[in-house]
């Protein structure tokens, strides 16, 4: 299951057209329409009062839904962009000062902590950066203008949820235009399928609790099949005039056989072993940088579907643990 930007935008990528909720009824119908429905899903009146009272359109999501800026930017680009040197230093302070934590997660989990440090760095800047919206109304504005009613709708009612459990109040659930929350930035279902209480005080805490927020991001990842112990992948050198049609996550071969095709890790040396299996990323074409990726690489992948955003996950881990 995916979360926050990516799925919103595959979501968009293959829903159908739909006739806008906001064309059919007015926002106080809508919400009324919706509290009915979630009173059907066994979400309390209490919880429904607390949340939908005061809620109302928000103008700053729909210009950001409407605005979304379109540009590509090379891995060279957004390599420097996403991991500046600031970046990667403070993920191996953030290491350091939550090490204990990490270790926990790893003995329960078996996820590696550099591979969490990536995620909660990209994600949040270690939970510097977490959005400001609340959850409810931009989840429902966005329900409500319809361009996507449907995902965001049911994403509303999950939020919902969460706060029928109590982990989280309507003022404390926060994050970003989209809907997606706190330091690991889970859409509410990701939050539902994935989030732990790892520091035991009795709520899912992803918000402010670090333990939670570890232990939350290495739940997801082991349940997207990491393997533990196993590296996510390494920076290579390739030869002259390799073949640039073998790169790419679809071809995949044992070690033994890239090298036989002149493949070595980036220091020239062989690899220490021929039987795994991996694949070349070549992410800016031939002549830029050059990656073997292994299984692991496909679990990053499953939080976010960009080879860009799994390759810098993995070398900003690599700074920090």
């Amino acid at each position: 299951m995916l979360t926050r930007r990516s799925l919103i935008a595959a979501s968009a990528a293959i829903a159908l057209p739909a006739v806008s909720a906001r064309a059919q009824s007015s926002f106080p119908a809508f919400i009324d329409g919706l509290r009915e429905e979630a009173r059907r899903d066994g979400i309390s009146p209490g919880t429904l009062e607390a949340a939908l009272r005061d809620v109302a359109p928000i103008q700053r999501v729909l210009e950001l839904d409407r605005h979304q800026p379109e540009f590509t930017l090379t891995w060279a680009q957004y390599k420097a962009r996403v991991l500046p040197a600031q970046r990667l230093a403070a993920a191996h302070d953030a290491y350091l000062q939550q090490r204990s934590w990490f270790d926990s997660v790893w003995q329960h989990f078996r996820v590696n902590p550099g591979v969490i440090i990536g995620i909660w760095g990209l994600e949040s800047n270690f939970g510097g950066r977490t959005g400001n919206f609340g959850i409810v109304g931009a989840l429902a504005t966005l329900a409500w203008d319809g361009r996507r009613a449907s995902y965001f709708r049911g994403e509303l009612i999950n939020a919902l949820r969460i706060l029928d459990q109590g982990d989280v109040t309507p003022a404390g659930m926060t994050g970003s235009w989209a809907g997606a929350m706190g330091q690991p930035q889970f859409m509410p279902s990701s939050y539902l399928h994935y989030a732990v209480d790892f520091d035991g005080d009795g709520r899912r805490d992803i918000w402010r609790s670090v333990p939670d927020v570890l232990g939350s991001v290495g739940n997801y990842l082991a349940r997207s099949g990491w393997r533990g112990g196993e590296p996510w992948g390494q920076p290579i050198a390739i030869p002259p005039g390799f073949d640039g049609a073998l790169a790419g996550r679809d071809t995949t071969r044992p070690l033994g056989e890239w090298m036989r095709l002149g493949v070595r890790r980036a220091n020239g040396s062989p690899f220490s072993r021929s039987d795994v299996p991996g694949s070349v990323l070549l992410p800016d074409g031939p002549g830029g940088e050059a990656y073997m990726v292994y299984a692991n690489f496909k679990a990053i992948r499953r939080y976010n579907p960009s080879d860009f955003y799994a390759l810098a996950v993995g070398l900003l881990g690599n700074a920090a643990a």
